[in-house]
């Protein structure tokens, strides 16, 4: 039925004479010493280890440093790609961008990974991680730039070297921290995206997108930045929430009403359309003034000045309010009234401005009108493109309005003076109804961290419009950790109609086009690119600015062209979006690798850049994602949720972490481990806390973990699990119980690093070795440990239990805290010089651990012992006896298992009980006082629900009737000058 089998009951009577030779001499001895005498204190096998339960100050990180050399750290990866297995496991590394010095986002994200990566290695896995960096773009070549020396006359050329050597000297920096934050990886053998095969590849990937029709030039309005000169994707702008802008209420007159309106309107004096704009430096490139067809409008008259406008039926007592005046209304009308009529431009005479319908304007703020500049709106461009209006651009690439705007605005700023002079003129033409200041998210250009225009200008771009469907079906296939992300990638997707990846910069790859010096007229086709990407192959992207045009653009490509002379041509100044340089490293990095990664693990940022771009790339290439997984994570901020900032304070710098400040009282050294271990427990799926608090209780919580491995490290000594270890079915129950634990919480663990969820990793082990291990199974097991014989089968078969134990939980800890656990394996006792936990697996449990009954018979005991213990709280067990009348049953032939006799000092029940003496019995004899009696029960379940029994208990505490043993400190003496009989059988041969 189970395996746990009791012996045959013994008769009440044998009990009841136990029972009445204990009340004969009940209480125990007073005035004992409180220590073992000293003449039995080396017979007592206390935990012996050097291991150090703490490493203050500099030893924590000079023992780190030392691990790494001594355990081979920078071997792992060689060795573990050298395994014959056809398990494997690809983590494609996200470039970091190599401007700058390594922080605590670094750390977040590389030792996420490098969690992932050891987990896959030790269960057996050929790992695929290839570190890279970003190495190209505007970042890199402004810090380069901004090092010193005269710079507005460099040419491309000497503007490339610098930023070249800016970017290796950036990446050397980068990768020494994360070779010292313990990031496994072959680091002689990284990817750059400036390497010349990584540039040829992105080229090859762009010819098979431009082959498809992915790739065009257009004409269209794209994000600016004026104070970087160039376009910008989406994905290199960040939205600042407080920016103010200078709002205008801009009135437009009516030059020829709305044939639908003719009668209405007849007869007033004047009539406008009032439009509300917070870029009024737009205003002189308006070509008309949109209206939403199916929303109601009103004609009001204004009740201060007698005129009349034309404002949305919803906003007629808002904007009345706003211009402080009151508005009555003369007539409602559809916006499709609207139709055919034509305003007057508000600042230049004698042009005209359309009202045309469009379903972007909303009626929810402003006037229900919206001033359409095409030059400088995604929706205005579209209107502009269906109605046949211009779209000429009036601002300059330095944000500045051009000479085609006349004396009064020319080479102004428009954002800063350029505004203020659009606003004069509105007011000299009497088209000025107010301005009001408008706090509003805003784009701003990411590196500058400045605010960017909308500014119509000729850029390459791919059309994701027609990928964006087949992307997100890709997208669908692929696991996301959390879902969230997924759903928020799928709607930015669905979102982008097209991606610029034109910048106008010289540190990059280039377009590889050419354009005719007369026309301007493009040329590029495969023959051209084909050659180009030949040259990059031997000379890496350089050759674009090196080698002279003949060279560059073949006379198959002209050819092809229908063209003769070279000499019409000349190369294009473009490079590409570097989202593109990365975005395409799947076709280098994985080239042996299937081209796809099982996993890609990136910051939240990413969802619209490296994880969007990668798969846009990949699907339109290859037709499937580059990735079968992805995990997000969120931004690192201080400990009390704030942005991280050198004028709060409250940057924290991962270097002055390991090896501390120039303070130590302020800023200890705290070591790698201690970052890694506040990745793990944090829950980085949201923003990530980190400052002094944080770091300080990371370190409290490995110093207890600490203090549980040196217990057991220390009760090891002299144990050799070759010849020493006790086989299971012959070992303790609570022992063999502890390795039923040790199996539950393997496989909960071994689940938890499935899932990426590294918190609960961290989160099962504290709770295992604190309670089930320091709180209760230590609590129990001390006295068999350090007061039986050495070799005794019962202290061996603990001794089997906690080598077990300690392999198990170093193992569970080890992708979170290599350092940790490699120290731990040079402290154990039976240790080979080969052993290292990298390359010797994974926890190995085994399912002989899981008995039937076994929980039950350990758990059923523990919760008595629990009811005894609850009844001397804060008192000594050991100076109690206790006496178990537990129903005939199940439950009492699982306490029988623990118990063979009716009294004992020494049995599993015992020492489980933590008393002096258990007595099992059936039934309590009748004179036993019943306020003394605790009660309880307790529900065996076995097999599966198919037998289950509540039993019933009592409990009566009584003082211990023994003296104090002199050497293992237990009421079990018969005198107070001798040790009790079990430790003088041990010190017999002694």
């Amino acid at each position: 039925m189970w395996a746990l089998r009791a012996p045959p009951l013994c008769r009440s009577s044998q009990r009841a004479w136990c029972w009445a030779r204990w009340t004969a001499s009940a209480g125990p001895n007073r005035g004992q010493k409180s220590s073992p005498d000293s003449r039995y204190r080396d017979t007592v096998l206390l935990p012996r280890s050097d291991f150090p339960v703490l490493l203050p100050g500099r030893l924590q990180p000079e023992t780190e440093a030392e691990i790494q050399q001594k355990c081979g750290f920078s071997e792992l990866y060689s060795w573990q790609r050298q395994r014959k297995t056809k398990q494997e496991f690809c983590l494609h590394d996200g470039p970091p961008y190599a401007n700058g010095d390594p922080h605590v986002g670094h750390a977040l994200n590389k030792i996420l990974k490098d969690i992932t990566n050891r987990f896959h290695v030790m269960r057996g896995y050929r790992v695929h991680y290839v570190p890279g960096w970003d190495c190209h773009g505007l970042p890199i070549e402004l810090k380069a730039l901004a090092e010193g020396g005269e710079t507005e006359h460099l040419s491309p050329m000497e503007i490339r070297q610098k930023a070249k050597k800016f970017a290796e000297k950036v990446i050397e920096k980068q990768k020494s921290a994360f070779i010292r934050w313990g990031i496994m990886a072959d680091w002689d053998n990284c990817y750059h995206t400036f390497d010349k095969k990584y540039e040829a590849k992105q080229l090859s990937i762009f010819h098979q997108l431009h082959e498809k029709g992915y790739v065009y030039q257009d004409y269209k309005p794209v994000f600016w930045s004026p104070s970087t000169n160039t376009a910008l994707a989406e994905a290199e702008i960040e939205y600042n929430e407080q920016h103010v802008s200078r709002s205008a209420y801009v009135r437009f007159p009516l030059l020829k009403p709305p044939p639908k309106l003719a009668s209405v309107i007849d007869g007033l004096p004047s009539v406008s359309l009032i439009i509300w704009t917070t870029q009024p430096w737009t205003i002189p490139a308006n070509q008309a003034v949109c209206y939403m067809p199916n929303s109601e409008y009103s004609i009001v008259k204004c009740a201060n000045t007698g005129e009349s406008f034309i404002v949305a039926a919803d906003r007629v007592q808002s904007i009345g309010a706003v211009l402080d005046t009151q508005f009555d209304e003369i007539a409602t009308l559809k916006g499709t009234d609207l139709e055919s009529g034509v305003c007057s431009h508000p600042t230049i005479p004698g042009k005209q401005s359309p009202l045309l319908p469009a379903n972007h304007v909303t009626v929810s703020k402003g006037t229900g009108l919206v001033h359409t500049a095409p030059a400088h709106g995604m929706e205005d461009y579209s209107v502009a493109s269906h109605h046949q209006l211009s779209m000429e651009c009036l601002v300059d690439e330095e944000g500045r309005f051009t000479e085609a705007t006349g004396s009064e605005l020319q080479k102004k700023a428009v954002l800063e003076e350029g505004n203020e002079a659009v606003i004069q003129m509105l007011k000299a033409a009497k088209n000025f109804l107010k301005e009001e200041k408008c706090i509003h998210s805003y784009p701003y250009d990411w590196r500058t961290k400045k605010p960017v225009i909308i500014r119509a200008s000729k850029q390459w771009f791919i059309d994701t419009g027609n990928l964006k469907a087949a992307a997100q079906e890709a997208l669908k296939k692929v696991k996301c950790v959390p879902v969230s992300g997924m759903n928020r990638m799928l709607e930015m997707l669905d979102r982008r109609t097209y991606w610029c990846i034109s910048r106008q910069r010289r540190w990059g790859v280039p377009i590889p086009v050419f354009y005719h010096k007369t026309t301007g007229e493009s040329l590029m086709n495969r023959k051209s690119i084909e050659h180009v990407i030949k040259l990059v192959e031997q000379h890496g992207s350089d050759a674009w600015w090196t080698l002279p045009t003949e060279q560059l653009l073949s006379s198959e490509a002209l050819a092809q062209a229908g063209k003769h002379d070279v000499h019409d041509y000349m190369q294009g100044q473009d490079v590409l979006d570097i989202w593109f340089d990365s975005g395409t490293s799947w076709a280098h990095v994985l080239e042996d690798a299937g081209e796809r990664a099982d996993l890609y693990l990136e910051g939240k940022d990413q969802l619209g850049g490296w994880f969007q771009s990668s798969l846009l790339t990949s699907v339109a290439v290859q037709k499937k994602a580059p990735f079968r997984a992805l995990m997000v994570h969120g931004f690192t901020l201080g400990e009390k949720g704030e942005k991280m900032s050198k004028s709060i304070g409250n940057v924290v710098d991962p270097d002055v972490v390991i090896n501390g400040g120039s303070d130590h009282s302020t800023e200890p050294p705290y070591g790698a481990d201690i970052l890694r271990w506040w990745v793990a427990e944090s829950n980085v799926f949201t923003e990530v806390l980190i400052g002094p608090a944080v770091l300080n209780s990371a370190r409290d919580d490995i110093n207890k973990l600490r203090n549980t491995l040196r217990f057991v490290l220390g009760n090891l000594a002299g144990f050799n699990p070759e010849v020493d270890s006790v086989p299971t079915s012959e070992m303790y129950l609570i022992d063999q119980y502890m390795l039923h634990l040790l199996q539950g919480y393997a496989n909960k663990v071994t689940q938890a690093y499935k899932e990426y969820d590294y918190s609960r990793v961290i989160r099962l082990l504290q709770a295992f070795h604190a309670r089930e291990l320091s709180s209760f199974y230590f609590s129990i097991v001390k006295d068999r440990l350090y007061c039986e014989e050495e070799k005794d089968l019962k202290r061996r078969s603990c001794q089997t239990a906690l080598a077990e134990v300690l392999d198990t939980v170093v193992r569970s800890f080890a992708p979170l805290l290599p350092h940790l656990a490699e120290e731990v394996f040079q402290y154990l006792p039976y240790r080979k010089e080969s052993d290292s936990v990298f390359r010797t697996g994974w926890m190995n449990t085994s399912p002989v651990w899981k008995k039937p009954g076994l929980e039950e018979a350990v758990e059923g005991a523990c919760a008595i012992r629990d009811a005894f213990l609850g009844s001397i709280a804060g008192k000594n067990a050991l100076q109690y006896q206790v006496v178990l009348a537990i129903e005939p049953g199940l439950l009492f032939e699982l306490m029988e298992v623990l118990q063979h006799e009716e009294c004992s000092s020494t049995s599993q029940l015992n020492e489980i009980m933590m008393a002096s003496q258990t007595t099992l019995l059936t039934e309590l004899p009748r004179d036993v006082d019943t306020d003394d009696i605790i009660k309880g029960t307790f529900l065996i379940n076995l097999e599966g629900g198919d037998i289950r029994e509540e039993s019933s208990y009592k409990v009566v505490v009584l003082p211990a009737t023994k003296s104090k043993c002199l050497r293992c400190r237990r009421y079990t003496a018969d005198s107070a000058e001798t040790p009790c009989a079990r430790c003088m059988k041990i010190l017999g041969g002694k």
